[in-house]
């Protein structure tokens, strides 16, 4: 991947960061819960860091996966000269999310309802993998578990999409999954400190802000103009497809 797409890589990666507080609110209780549902003779050392690992690294593949699905879709959006309908799209989102996290405006749970139909006929699968006791049993989890409905995850994965490009698409949801990772291993393993920091009034505003940055980053305009010259070198050859092809 061309050194012209770090800083948006950094900023996936910030965006997870940044939405630690968001993910709290989001997923505290269910990683709480997921804790729980390992038995409690494991819930200490190794045992309990190899199950909580093995959640992440599955939501974090779905969230990968996602970005490949949603990326493909917007390699054609932009191959029929759609591109800045769906960068302003998802400009907005990132705004919208901004604020969300400052509690400045909570319209973007709105969003969240488009996928509770989906988690409906998940969480049934979900529910029969726990209690978790091995680590491929937690891999499993956390992959339904990533298509649990969340603004956040929403917006990010719009905003990715806009890239135009199936891999770097799947790039960006990484990172901004990689990002959420410190957040929910904090509430999982009961780090109450961070999670203290985290929900901190100064924190969260600063995060807002920084969110709503992006989002105007986002958005068409001379601002961001060498995104719009520096498009991925693959985006309109064939081999971009790949990781459509196994979703």
């Amino acid at each position: 991947m061309s050194a012209d797409y770090l800083p948006l890589l950094l900023t996936a990666l910030t965006l997870g960061l940044l939405g630690g507080g968001h993910c709290i609110g989001m997923c505290g209780g269910l990683m709480g819960a997921l804790t729980l549902a390992i038995p409690a003779e494991q819930r200490h050392g190794w045992r309990l860091w190899r199950v909580l690992l093995g959640y992440n690294i599955g939501r974090i593949a779905s969230y990968t996966a996602a970005g490949a699905l949603l990326g493909s879709l917007g390699w054609l959006l932009r191959d029929l000269g759609l591109d800045t309908v769906l960068r302003v799209i998802a400009g907005l989102l990132m705004i919208a999310m901004g604020l969300y996290l400052a509690n400045w405006w909570s319209g973007l749970t709105r969003i969240e309802h488009l996928g509770r139909g989906l988690w409906k006929h998940l969480e049934p699968h979900a529910r029969r993998l726990m209690p978790v006791s091995r680590m491929p049993q937690a891999i499993a989890l956390g992959a339904l578990w990533g298509w649990l409905p969340c603004g956040l995850v929403y917006s990010s994965l719009v905003w990715a999409s806009s890239q135009g490009s199936t891999g770097l698409s799947a790039g960006l949801m990484l990172a901004f999954g990689i990002g959420t990772l410190p957040t929910l291993l904090a509430t999982g393993l009961a780090a109450q400190k961070l999670i203290f920091i985290l929900r901190k009034r100064p924190v969260r505003l600063t995060a807002a802000v920084l969110v709503i940055l992006f989002g105007i980053w986002t958005l068409p305009g001379p601002h961001n103009a060498w995104l719009m010259n520096h498009g991925p070198a693959d985006s309109h050859q064939p081999t971009s497809h790949p990781a459509h092809s196994h979703h």
